[in-house]
């Protein structure tokens, strides 16, 4: 699939979903200041998905203008548990680098589904997406963000509350349509 594509389809993702419920209430910014980067990576081996990571780090250190780094993988990771070990692997990548502290991890998996938890459950949907992503971001930012947040700790209760409220049909059509730009 092509690029242009799948950065499409994530965009969409974010304005119809992340954005639009306000899912996460500092991504709107972010997204119209087109500060966004989406790296799409269609290595196969673990070993290269990881060094992805590493050049999308040294990306957002060489450049403050990018604010947050989607790093999207289409053709990897299909299976949640096989995102999962990757996920380790790459938050400990980041401690052996020394960007612990610096960047942090968010996941996102088209099967996403929280520990304990039914995969029917609508609450995974607060991090499902269209492709297995990792998403990178600068925690001194971060911190600043959720400084000036009103009850930060409240975001994923209210997140849970609403998708339980929206219901699996309508976030299932919501992913869906995202597919079709």
């Amino acid at each position: 699939m092509p690029t242009k594509k799948i950065i499409r389809q994530t965009k969409s993702w974010l304005s119809s979903f992340i954005i639009n419920y306000n899912i996460c209430p500092f991504a709107k910014r972010e997204y119209d200041n087109h500060s966004i980067h989406y790296s799409v990576i269609e290595l196969n081996t673990i070993e290269q998905c990881l060094e992805s990571v590493i050049n999308e780090c040294q990306r957002l250190d060489s450049n403050p203008a990018i604010e947050t780094t989607l790093v999207i993988f289409p053709n990897n990771f299909n299976q949640f548990d096989d995102f999962l070990d990757f996920l380790n692997l790459a938050e400990s990548l980041l401690i052996n680098m020394h960007y612990e502290g610096i960047y942090q991890l968010a996941s996102f998996h088209p099967n996403y589904c929280f520990e304990g938890e039914l995969e029917s459950d609508p609450a995974n949907y607060t991090n499902r997406s269209p492709y297995p992503m990792l998403h990178l971001i600068r925690e001194l930012s971060l911190e600043k963000a959720l400084d000036s947040y009103p009850h930060p700790e409240k975001i994923p209760e209210r997140n849970i509350s609403l998708t339980r409220q929206m219901g699996l049909e309508k976030l299932q059509t919501i992913l869906r349509k995202c597919y079709s730009h």
